[in-house]
């Protein structure tokens, strides 16, 4: 661990982002084709069935409600490591660091399971499409050397590219939603009853709705993670904040309500879980077209190298934050001289997430049902308590200040509660997030109370030995604004 390096080589490209760049490099995080395509179906199936459109929905609610205080946080505070930033504002420099800490490994894991992902998707694409049969680890590679050369220019083009990608992927899985409704009629759809209560919190298993609910909107908080670089980010970063959850919530409640009304309304949880990954694939076939489903599966390829992306860009600047304020090497602080890209984080986190990826294979264990799941589990859990420890270090905060008013105190203890319910679920049925009964992938959430009680250990321990450089690391004794 280092003290904290020069400011001169520490600032990122500020005034650069606009909320469009923002809201797109978000959207592009929660891949919404591959969410469409491998987690839509097992919510249907294993969750609210029919009622999966009102518990997207529901959930939507909760992180709106989050989003007020968690905003109101953003004039005070301009810092790429943000639940890093705001939890120290609520609980103190000990309480921020160990959500910093969980942070970044929570966005490592994720970038790996991705990966896995990502190669395990387009091994199987490239066989099928155009016979280029290459090993899942070589894929891997291939992921990770594209997002770093990405990462390590100035983020507009990274920011470019994920917008691009984005777009394409919506599009795609936009014209099978109108194709279903073209062909079935809006009578099929407004006689299901998606948001009805009974199908919501009765009939399906609510629990595991939530789950997949909440991993459907995984990376909206990176909007704050872009104030530094954000143009005007006190508007930039709420408006960012807002659209990016409202339009997460739109999107999945059309898709899955269009994916039941053409699986056939209460049929279609039987037939998710029939063939989860073949099901979105076997409705594009049978409503739009095989071509059209050879193009979607491409796009799943590229939804996933642009969550790889997007995830990286979230780890980088964790650890650019962390080496900045002094508990991490400095050399990690350091930002290129023109691209203003946090280079040296930038090829240590590629190197950790291709580092994890190529375990997984050297270990002969497969990149979806083995790297992608086990670390996608990990992942949400360590987002859901950081979104949970913000919710209620705004609330502490504004309250210390004064400030006991609906949208200061109020409304983050409720998104508290409701985003703490979701982590409640979400450890109650790991398995179901994880696919497994495998005893080892299933405690891996205890790996983020180890990291919690290392932090404090090293808190305890720099406080005590070098309360100079603890003050000065810390932002203790001065506002992180």
């Amino acid at each position: 661990m280092a003290g904290p390096a020069s400011s001169g080589e520490q600032e990122l490209a500020h005034g650069t982002l606009g909320t469009a760049h923002i809201v797109f490099m978000v959207m592009a995080a929660i891949a919404p084709a591959a969410g469409a395509v491998g987690l839509l179906p097992l919510a249907i199936g294993l969750g609210d069935g029919v009622g999966t459109p009102g518990s997207v929905l529901l959930v939507g609610v909760i992180l709106l409600v989050f989003a007020v205080g968690f905003t109101r946080m953003v004039p005070l505070i301009r810092n790429a490591g943000a639940f890093y930033a705001y939890v120290r504002k609520g609980m103190g420099p000990v309480g921020g660091l160990v959500a910093a800490f969980i942070a970044l490994a929570s966005y490592i894991g994720i970038s790996a399971a991705v990966v896995g992902a990502f190669s395990f998707f387009a091994k199987v694409t490239f066989v099928d499409l155009f016979g280029i049969d290459l090993a899942w680890p070589v894929w891997a590679v291939l992921c990770v050397v594209g997002v770093l050369a990405l990462a390590y220019f100035r983020v507009t083009l990274a920011a470019g590219v994920l917008t691009a990608l984005f777009l394409a992927e919506f599009a795609a899985v936009l014209v099978l939603d109108i194709a279903v409704l073209v062909k079935e009629g809006p009578g099929n759809f407004t006689g299901l009853g998606v948001f009805d209560p009974s199908n919501v919190f009765v009939s399906g298993t609510i629990g595991v709705a939530l789950i997949y609910g909440f991993s459907f909107f995984q990376g909206f908080e990176g909007t704050a993670i872009y104030a530094e670089e954000a143009k005007d980010p006190a508007r930039t970063v709420p408006r960012a904040t807002y659209l990016a959850i409202g339009g997460i919530t739109v999107w999945y409640i059309v898709t899955s309500w269009a994916l039941l009304v053409g699986a056939g309304g209460e049929d279609a949880p039987g037939r998710a879980l029939a063939d989860p990954g073949a099901f979105v694939y076997a409705l594009s076939d049978s409503y739009v077209g095989h071509t059209w489903t050879d193009l979607l599966k491409i796009l799943i390829v590229t939804s996933m190298f642009a969550g790889v992306l997007a995830f990286h860009n979230a780890s980088t600047r964790y650890m650019f934050s962390l080496a900045r304020d002094g508990f991490l090497p400095s050399a990690l602080a350091r930002v290129h001289p023109t691209q203003k890209s946090p280079t040296v984080a930038n090829g240590v986190s590629a190197g950790l997430v291709l580092l994890v990826s190529l375990s997984y294979a050297v270990a002969g264990l497969d990149p979806l049902t083995s790297l992608s799941t086990s670390l996608t589990g990990f992942g949400a859990v360590g987002v859901l308590v950081l979104i949970t420890a913000t919710s209620l270090s705004v609330a502490a905060y504004f309250l210390r200040q004064g400030k006991r008013t609906v949208t200061h105190v109020l409304l983050p203890v409720i998104g508290t509660a409701g985003v703490g319910t979701g982590l409640y679920f979400s450890l109650a049925n790991y398995s179901v997030i994880t696919g497994t009964t495998d005893a080892l992938i299933n405690n891996l959430p205890w790996v983020h109370v180890v990291i919690a009680l290392v932090v404090i250990a090293m808190c305890l321990h720099v406080r005590r030995t070098d309360p100079r450089r603890w003050v000065r690391a810390s932002g203790a004794d001065a506002p992180d604004g």
